[in-house]
């Protein structure tokens, strides 16, 4: 490498407690290599300086399987406590040359080498503090952090990531798009590893279920109805599907990697976060994709001009969205129009009611005309 070229590292967080796994997530085996083992060689075949793995559940089972030779291994005792612990042991940890870090997780075997050097050049030549990779429009890890955003996340604590800062830099976040799907897989479950540890080859197994896909998926269509446009895919996503459908909505989910053949519930699946895709029609959005796609989807929203935009989040994690895209320049009468938190106060726990008091906030929604205004919006 150019020894005048900005330093960067690597921080591999690998000190995960794998609680859904029952194991060590860490040494779970794909074609031949553990996870963990995957995601250090496409580090160590990239551009980085520096590599630092911070262990801490399993981390003496971790080291006996593992070749440590050009790592910076670092023990985290507090791992139980959550990644913002993790991330700290692995910032401090850095040598001071190094300008940036990329926070590479354990979990996500199949980012490419060529990929975290795309990030490292974009980094290099704009300069932003928070560079995060967009595959198909919807946003990925790893993550690459500028130094003068350390400090902040050195005070981070509990079960929290990098996100935890970007609402204070909504000016200095840049999205790269990579056409990497590794981006936006990891292992974070059983079935996760099973679909993948079963396939043979697990890269090959990927590059066919991506080459598999087209980018809108559709059943027959005899009718035309009001449109459901869901992003995300948990069970409330689901139970509003199936509201929907009785409804006599169409259902679009919006997600990258799920078939249509996996979502009984759905009449399209949107495989590229880009809503001028749909057609035109009468369209009702509800983002619930749990922080993942969140700012990307309520754009696509406001821009297709969607009947109602919902989004589920908290006050804060909602006013921090909205105020990064008003810096982007989406009008604010728009921004004042989207529900969040989404649906009518009916005290609902659980998916079910969840879903029941948004698609009441719909149908309302289609019984009046929208005015936009911020008197409008639920406090």
């Amino acid at each position: 490498m150019n020894p005048q070229a900005t330093r960067v590292a690597a921080i591999v967080l690998a000190a995960g407690m794998s609680r859904r796994m029952g194991t060590p997530k860490q040494l779970l085996r794909l074609g031949g290599k553990s996870l963990l083992e995957r995601a250090l060689d496409n580090v160590r075949g990239s551009n980085v300086d520096e590599i630092v793995l911070v262990l801490g559940a399993a981390a003496d089972e971790v080291r006996k399987q593992l070749v440590t030779d050009g790592l910076r291994v670092v023990l985290n005792p507090d791992f139980q406590q959550g990644m913002g612990t993790s991330l700290r042991k692995g910032l401090a940890a850095v040598s001071l040359p190094v300008e940036g870090a990329l926070i590479v997780l354990a979990d996500q075997p199949f980012v490419r080498s060529s990929t975290l050097d795309q990030m490292i050049g974009y980094w290099r030549k704009s300069g932003p503090q928070i560079l995060i990779p967009l595959y198909r429009g919807f946003r990925g890890n790893p993550v690459l952090l500028d130094r003068s955003v350390f400090p902040e996340l050195m005070n981070l604590a509990g079960d929290i990531g990098c996100r935890a800062i970007f609402g204070a830099h909504t000016e200095s976040i840049h999205k790269l798009a990579v056409d990497d799907v590794g981006v936006l897989l990891d292992i974070d479950s059983a079935e996760d590893w099973k679909r993948f540890s079963t396939s043979g080859d697990p890269l090959a197994h990927l590059q066919a279920h991506i080459n598999d896909m087209i980018e809108l998926e559709r059943r027959n269509e005899t009718e035309h109805r009001p449109e459901l446009v869901l992003v995300g895919r948990d069970a409330m996503v689901r139970a509003l599907a199936q509201l929907a459908r009785i409804m006599q909505f169409s259902v679009t989910i919006v997600d990258p990697l799920l078939h249509l053949d996996e979502l009984p519930e759905a009449d399209r699946v949107l495989h590229v976060l880009d809503f001028s895709r749909l057609e035109e029609g009468e369209r009702y959005v509800v983002v619930a994709s749990r922080g993942q796609f969140d700012e990307e989807a309520v754009e696509q929203a406001i821009r297709a001009n969607a009947n109602y935009t919902a989004l589920v989040a908290n006050r804060q994690r909602a006013d921090e969205i909205l105020r990064s895209l008003e810096l982007r320049g989406l009008p604010p009468e728009k921004l004042a129009a989207v529900r969040a938190p989404a649906g009518v106060d009916i005290s609902a726990e659980g998916p079910a009611e969840i879903a029941l008091s948004i698609m009441a906030e719909i149908v309302a929604a289609r019984r009046r005309k929208p005015s936009g205004s911020k008197s409008d919006r639920r406090k």
